[in-house]
């Protein structure tokens, strides 16, 4: 071990040491920048268990809303159709523009839930979806929460919750939006779109009711 003096006139001991070298600030653990580029990069990579959990979700929500859009659209699974569709809106309270408002809410399920399936535009399709499901909970929450006959907001909740969940988790690496920005930074998105989706609802309760 040798000694060198500083700048300032002094002795360093470990200059020829490997304690010294590896505390050297362009060592691979001394910079904040290079730990904080680490612990970025596991964002963009493979994560079985989430990523497939969030197909999952996505899966579910789809084929759930879906379904109940081809209802409400085409009559399809026993379901209403636009004209019936528009007289349930009628007796919801809505006083105007029923039958365009059904085609709104159907073929808005119908293309959200493609959409969240298949995991392009996520943002978009849940902050839709949430738009949908929140307008559903705020027409059966006088009904109470469980779902009994015709009452109850339950199920519209769990969906809402879904919706709400994707819309700020992204869709996760098994979708077409993998390469996205709103997949690897889902917040910025999820604030936008669920702001546009409240504000969908607070249309439709002021102006159609």
């Amino acid at each position: 071990m040798t000694t060198q003096s500083d700048e300032y006139g002094r002795h360093n001991v470990f200059e020829d040491s490997g304690y010294y070298e590896a505390q050297r600030p362009d060592s691979e653990i001394a910079e904040p920048e290079d730990r904080l580029a680490y612990d970025d990069a596991p964002v963009s990579r493979w994560h079985g268990g989430l990523d497939f959990g969030l197909l999952v979700l996505r899966i579910v929500l789809g084929v759930a809303l879906g379904a109940h859009g081809l209802q409400k659209v085409f009559g399809l699974f026993g379901g209403p159709g636009i004209a019936e569709f528009a007289r349930t809106l009628a007796e919801q309270g809505y006083t105007s523009q029923t039958t365009v408002l059904a085609w709104v809410g159907g073929v808005t399920e119908i293309a959200g839930s493609g959409l969240l399936i298949l995991g392009l535009f996520t943002p978009v399709a849940a902050g839709a979806l949430l738009a949908v499901t929140a307008n559903a909970v705020y027409l059966t929450y006088h009904q109470g929460f469980f779902q009994h006959g015709e009452g109850g907001f339950e199920y519209h909740a769990v969906l809402a919750g879904v919706a709400l969940a994707l819309l700020f988790t992204g869709p996760g690496r098994i979708a077409i939006d993998v390469h996205t920005p709103w997949r690897r930074k889902p917040w910025p998105f999820g604030i936008a779109f669920l702001i546009l989706a409240a504000g969908a609802v607070a249309v439709l309760i002021t102006a159609f009711r």
